[in-house]
């Protein structure tokens, strides 16, 4: 039987997490002057039914009002954090800004043609000098160089930021909402001309010197280490820095199930702290040694987490050691599901965000299942042999992290590397080597020989490590790919885990009776999802900047159309248009060459594809007749002339794909407005889509 009693900080942290993402989910429920009243009348009920009242029953209430309590103060505490409550942000602003003043508060980022940085807004000039808040995401031109600025430098920009859009295409990233998460709504493209270095930082303060620290990290890692993608790959295991790193061999190792081991995380910052335990395993003789080992253990945990710029994701894995460290001198008093509780709600009390953090929900479930799933694993083989027992764990471990984290990675990643217990008997050692090794690079780079050699050895370890990773995924079958599920049937597969797990744990047969309930319920969900989705067909023109893109769908198979330069963009076709294919069921993509309903006349291509006739016109010097009768007419980079006499009772709707330019959308506006033709510009409206 489960009890509940023993964990408080779980209910505690449940709640409170609860209310947060209520705020996020509904923010328009409750305001937050009521939430923040509502929270004092709950927590002064709470203390009276506590101390002035006693008995179970009564008890029982305070609990639940406590609770409720802990609930409204989550949604507050977001609120508060959110910034849209405060007048005197950017957000609330509706004059164009001329100039603004701004602080650094990350590394630069290289793009392939700007650096990315995110700035906070000091001050703004709209008419006059005025002081505002607000966080944007500058992307500066690289003709500008190599950017020296540093955290917490003061910059001064001239320009209007401008708020994020929605996506424009069906099934892309949401990129406004990931970042409406760390409070950033708006953005800047800047040239070098607009933007200039007013001072360094007015308080250098921890975070700065941090990001110090990491710098001279980065240039000690360059420096001993040999090549351009072994440095990225060094930098990434032990700094928590992912760029650098060749989409390529990215693409490896998620195939592989290794893409946990390229940032710095619980998997990371577990292997340091065992380490820790291990080199100060002598000093438990002593009666002391139990608090000693704590300190020690929280001071070379948080040193590192200092050598890292004290990232969002090494932060988040050294709050929870630290909870961890300090919890073992209490022995038998404490609950690791109390511990991983409290570290988890000092994080949301820091920022609430994290929440959403699809780092910090894997962090936390594949910690959790480690706990709960894998020691029972283990006891189901007893390996006499000790590298067998060894590859054991190891294997337990991959699995309990594995099946903790399952729906989600299917939910986020839409993927499954079916070969991950292989690559993980490897990857998890080799990684650990360089991760080792890494650290021990930096702890002795005042004497270069020693630091030369560490470096040779991990230069050999991280090939050695990338060799593993590539061999998995040329494997027959090593990725399960192109996967789609929905956030409700995300939480189907979750409940239905948990049931199963429950199965065993309490060998109850209810619980066989859930699983099959829940298991009926999400096959009803993806039936729905192929009748109302994948069975419909679909013509849609994608927004895509400076390309012309269209595509055919329909029972699992596409028509794609697009220029040579996209069709060769795989990171453009992965971010844009992937996510329509993964969400519409594409088994099979036939490209521009292989369509059987196109026929191309002079500059003109025509379709007939289910009813529907589609002209593109594509080139200037095509002729279209006068009296044209299509059901779509597209138009391509600038191609059709706007001083044509043209009758518009024949166009169904004129389309205006991305390739584009803006002057020129503005005339073929005005030219269909003229004529009462139905427009549609993709670049100002998003992707048109048409769904039967």
């Amino acid at each position: 039987m489960l009890r509940w009693i023993p964990y408080a900080m779980v209910r505690v942290t449940v709640f409170f997490t609860g209310g947060i993402l209520w705020a996020i989910y509904f923010p328009e429920i409750f305001s937050l002057q009521f939430s923040v009243s509502v929270s004092i009348l709950f927590l002064i009920a709470y203390l009276t039914l506590r101390f002035a009242y006693s008995g179970s029953s009564i008890g029982f209430l305070a609990g639940v009002v406590g609770l409720l309590c802990l609930f409204f103060l989550g949604y507050s505490h977001l609120m508060l954090k959110s910034g849209k409550t405060n007048e005197q942000t950017l957000i609330q602003l509706n004059d164009t800004v001329q100039f603004y003043t701004a602080i650094v508060r990350s590394s630069p980022e290289s793009k392939s043609k700007s650096w990315k940085v995110e700035v906070e807004v000091e001050a703004i000039r709209t008419s006059h000098w005025q002081p505002i808040t607000g966080r944007v995401l500058l992307y500066v031109s690289k003709k500008v160089g190599t950017i020296g600025w540093r955290y917490g430098d003061r910059l001064i920009i001239e320009g209007s930021p401008v708020l994020l859009k929605s996506p424009a295409n069906p099934g892309e990233f949401d990129f406004k909402r990931f970042l409406s998460f760390k409070n950033i709504y708006h953005q800047q493209f800047v040239l070098p001309d607009q933007i200039q270095w007013l001072s360094g930082a007015d308080h250098k303060g921890f975070i700065y010197y941090s990001h110090l620290a990491r710098a001279w990290a980065m240039g000690k890692t360059n420096w001993y280490i040999a090549g351009d993608q072994q440095r990225a790959i060094a930098a990434a295991l032990v700094l928590g820095v992912t760029e650098g790193i060749d989409t390529d061999l990215q693409n490896a190792y998620s195939a592989s199930g290794a893409m946990h081991v390229l940032a710095v995380s619980g998997l990371h910052v577990g292997i340091i702290y065992a380490i820790l335990l291990l080199l100060l395993k002598p000093l438990n003789r002593y009666a002391w040694s139990r608090w000693a080992v704590a300190i020690i253990s929280l001071i070379c945990l948080w040193v590192f987490a200092f050598v890292t710029g004290l990232s969002p994701s090494v932060m988040r894995a050294v709050v929870m050691f630290s909870f961890v460290a300090i919890a073992r001198p209490f022995g038998q008093r404490t609950n690791i599901y109390n511990t991983l509780a409290a570290s988890a709600f000092v994080l949301l009390l820091y920022n609430p965000y994290l929440v959403m953090s699809v780092g910090f929900q894997l962090s936390y479930l594949a910690v959790l299942g480690i706990v709960y799933l894998q020691r029972p694993i283990y006891n189901l083989w007893e390996v006499e042999n000790r590298v067998g027992d060894w590859v054991w764990q190891i294997t337990c471990v991959s699995i309990a992290a594995q099946i903790a984290t399952f729906s989600l990675g299917l939910l986020y990643f839409h993927q499954f590397p079916v070969y991950f217990l292989i690559s993980n008997l490897f990857v998890i050692p080799l990684s650990t080597a360089v991760l080792i090794g890494g650290v021990l690079l930096l702890a002795v780079s005042f004497f270069s020989p020693l630091a030369g050699l560490i470096g040779k050895l991990l230069t050999a370890l991280i090939d050695g490590l990338n060799w593993t990773v590539i061999r998995t995924e040329e494997l027959p079958f090593s990725l399960i790919s192109d996967v789609h599920i929905s956030t409700l049937q995300c939480w189907n597969l979750m409940a239905i885990l948990v049931s199963i797990i429950f199965l065993f744990e309490f060998r109850s047969i209810r619980w066989l009776y859930i699983a099959s309930l829940l298991t009926v319920l999400f096959t009803y969900f993806q039936w729905q999802h192929f009748g109302s989705t994948v069975n419909k067909k679909q013509f849609v023109v994608y927004s895509i900047s400076g390309h012309p893109a269209l595509e055919f769908s329909k029972n699992g198979q596409s028509y794609f159309i697009a220029d040579s330069a996209l069709m060769g963009d795989e990171e453009r076709i992965r971010f844009h248009i992937r996510p329509n294919r993964q969400l519409r069921g594409v088994a099979t993509v036939i490209a521009k060459e292989g369509v059987p309903f196109l026929d191309t006349r002079q500059g003109i291509a025509l379709l007939q594809w289910e009813g529907l006739f589609i002209v593109i016109n594509n080139d200037r010097k095509s002729i279209l007749p006068s009296n044209l009768k299509v059901d779509y007419l597209i138009v391509s980079r600038n191609s059709f002339s706007t001083d044509k006499e043209l009758d518009g009772k024949g166009i169904g709707c004129l389309i205006a794909d991305g390739s584009n330019s803006r002057g020129y959308l503005k005339k073929l506006a005005k030219f269909a407005e003229e004529r009462k033709i139905p427009f549609h510009s993709v670049l100002d409206k998003g992707a048109f889509v048409l769904t039967d």
